[in-house]
């Protein structure tokens, strides 16, 4: 048997399908261990992971999408490599948007994504998720079985943030279908904008908001839009058209994505543990630890990047400047230092809400308020209008031979599918 610490994480398709053995094996060795490969410096403990989020003094988040891919666009030179970094920085995958920023730029950036976020529109938003949970679940409610990801968790993510980003009702549709959430929408292709057949999501999504922002600059209609595009710097200063817009187009791209792995991968556990389904019912209260749970069991993102800008520690490791880092969220979420029995899915665990699944520190997720009430949400619609929910032994196998796949990527971890069978309640 192959060493788990020998092998290849970016490429290894069955470390994509199940990456648990393989984080606890190098966690075994060191919570902070220099993968082969590439050099990596693969973080997998639960505190040094928390440290390593919060340490953006040494970290920078540069690289937090690729990892080691692209290589770095320079040689690293020295014990401090902020100023190669800065000169660099727009050699780096999408280093146009916050997530790869570091403080000022992220925290400038940040503070226009906080108008979008406020409690109040927020509550706003979940009183609209109640109907429009009904309106998904009833394009295909009658058949008693679904595609879950297709038909009910990607739309319902997508106009989700339509709604909170305020698009107008009209366009609502052609996002549905431009972002791939349009199964059994009944949309005529032929009548769409041109800009839905755009390769990339974020492009498509720049070019959108930028052009709804220009307009309620020019015209404010004193709806959500107008309010964005009004919006200044905490320094009273107005930020750049596109400035506004990518802060607003990473939320929909990235909410998109991370609720429909997070719902998927709930519903999976509510399937095959039907004892949970009539527990739920009795209580309702016990939802949203069922979520917490959830996100802590299967982090819908497995792993994020730094890159030491400053030769600094993690743990007990030093770590010098230009290593690439890998925090593991999915691992640390397993550490049974932190967790007893991790690789349990415990309804009872005290510290499920100690989860890092929307990470630490200054870029700890943005839209996690939003994530946690679209769960909320699905799981109270499923359980008041379904029972039996089971999974297709058809689609996936005998109960005792389930067959699921997973997204073969290293960075998340999301079902490809995931079809049910279910009773339509009275």
């Amino acid at each position: 048997m192959t060493d788990l610490a020998s092998a290849d994480y970016f490429s290894d398709g069955d470390l994509a399908q199940s990456p648990f053995d393989y984080f606890d094996h190098l966690r075994s060795r060191n919570p902070v261990f220099r993968e082969p490969n590439y050099g990596v410096m693969v973080v997998t403990g639960y505190p040094e992971v928390v440290e390593g989020f919060k340490n953006s003094e040494a970290l920078s988040a540069v690289n937090a999408i690729g990892g080691p891919f692209p290589p770095l666009p320079f040689e690293p030179e020295g014990d401090d490599i902020t100023d190669q970094i800065a000169a660099h920085r727009h050699l780096f995958p999408i280093s146009e948007h916050m997530v790869v920023m570091d403080p000022p730029d992220h925290t400038r950036a940040r503070s226009l994504l906080g108008r979008l976020l406020t409690p109040k529109r927020l509550k706003e938003n979940e009183e609209y998720l109640w109907s429009l949970a009904d309106q998904v679940l009833d394009e295909f409610f009658d058949d008693e079985h679904c595609e879950f990801l297709g038909q009910y968790a990607k739309p319902f993510a997508t106009l989700a943030i339509t709604d909170l980003l305020g698009v107008p009702e009209e366009d609502r549709e052609e996002f549905r279908f431009a972002l791939g959430a349009a199964e059994r929408s009944g949309i005529p292709v032929g009548a769409l904008d041109h800009r839905t057949v755009a390769v990339n999501p974020l492009e498509y999504l720049d070019d959108r908001f930028s052009g709804y922002l220009a307009e309620r600059r020019r015209e404010p209609r004193g709806d959500i839009l107008s309010g964005l595009a009004a919006a200044t710097y905490p320094d009273g200063t107005t930020p750049e058209l596109l400035e506004l817009v990518r802060p607003a187009t990473f939320l929909f791209a990235a909410g998109q994505e991370t609720v429909t792995k997070l719902l998927s991968s709930a519903l999976r556990v509510l399937c095959e543990r039907p004892e949970y389904q009539k527990i739920l019912r009795e209580d309702r209260s016990l939802v949203k630890p069922f979520m917490e749970e959830s996100l802590r069991f299967d982090s819908p993102t497995k792993v994020d990047f730094r890159l030491v800008k400053k030769n600094t520690t993690i743990g007990d490791v030093e770590v010098r400047a230009g290593t690439v880092v890998m925090l593991s969220l999915a691992a640390a979420n397993r550490d049974p230092r932190k967790f007893e029995n991790p690789n349990e899915f415990r309804l009872d665990r005290k510290n499920a809400h100690d989860h890092i699944a929307f990470g630490r520190g200054l870029h700890t997720c943005a839209g996690a308020p939003l994530a946690r009430i679209e769960g909320h949400v699905t799981l109270n619609k499923l359980l008041d209008r379904m029972s039996d929910i089971r999974i297709s032994d058809s689609a996936h196998g005998p109960e005792d031979d389930r067959k699921f796949l997973y997204e073969p990527t290293f960075l998340l971890r999301g079902l490809v599918e995931l079809n049910i069978e279910y009773t339509r309640n009275p």
